[in-house]
């Protein structure tokens, strides 16, 4: 990973690429893809990946979600316990752990695929929030035999922290948007019910029913069928006072 001409501008440059990155307004899929693939431009690790804390499932899981590894072996669908493998190691003890030979190592699980992909050395990074919260692990191999120095672990774990406040402020986002689009949603329910009230007699209730049997007739969204009404009810008006 680390060349011997590589310098402490080398890794400033490297850090500022990968900020740039970090940075972008992404959704949270692609944000994860980036991180993985300009971390592995700059450092030259073999194979870089995001594993993240996923407190759905009950126990919590650690799940694979983003490399930049093509390899089938790799990229299936994996997750782990939080006390299980390389991974669940460094979520639950907050801090790097570094393998010299992940086949020499008991706590890697995964030898064969290690073995196929020809891995050989590697570094975990928890990803922590502000609030010393582990939401993933970031890892990444090499091909080679490779001591991980002090300033590699240093930059990794800088990237690991600003993609921990990147995905935090994403997720954030995005539940702030669901919330907006939920609330103009019901926006437009209630002004379609007052019209089906006032247009066809009816109550609440059977406005709401109306709009959801044309809803689940048409395979059209509440939302779409509310705006349609309101749409309709505008025409309507307008020809009528023209």
């Amino acid at each position: 990973m680390e060349k011997p001409e590589q310098t402490y501008d080398d890794y400033i440059k490297a850090l500022t690429d990968i900020s740039r990155a970090i940075t972008s307004d992404l959704f949270i899929e692609d944000l994860l893809k980036l991180i993985v693939m300009v971390t592995a431009k700059v450092t030259g690790v073999e194979i870089c990946s995001l594993w993240i804390v996923n407190e759905d499932e009950k126990p919590p899981k650690i799940r694979l979600k983003a490399t930049q590894s093509i390899s089938p072996e790799y990229i299936k669908d994996r997750a782990l316990n939080l006390d299980e493998g390389v991974v669940g190691y460094v979520a639950t003890h907050k801090k790097p752990l570094v393998l010299n030979d992940v086949l020499e190592s008991d706590r890697f699980k995964e030898k064969e695929m290690a073995k196929k992909l020809g891995l050989v050395s590697m570094v975990g990074i928890p990803l922590i929030t502000k609030d010393e919260k582990v939401i993933g692990v970031l890892n990444c191999f090499t091909a080679t035999p490779h001591e991980f120095s002090e300033t590699e672990i240093n930059l990794l774990s800088v990237v690991a922290n600003q993609s921990a406040v990147a995905i935090v402020n994403t997720e954030l986002m995005v539940k702030t948007r669901v919330i907006q689009e939920e609330l103009e949603a019901r926006k437009k329910i209630e002004q379609a019910k007052e019209v089906l009230m006032h247009n066809r007699k009816m109550t609440g209730d059977e406005a709401y029913g109306w709009i959801r049997k044309r809803s689940m007739d048409s395979r059209k969204s509440i939302r779409e069928v509310a705006e349609a009404v309101i749409l309709s009810n505008e025409i309507f008006n307008n020809e009528s006072s023209s």
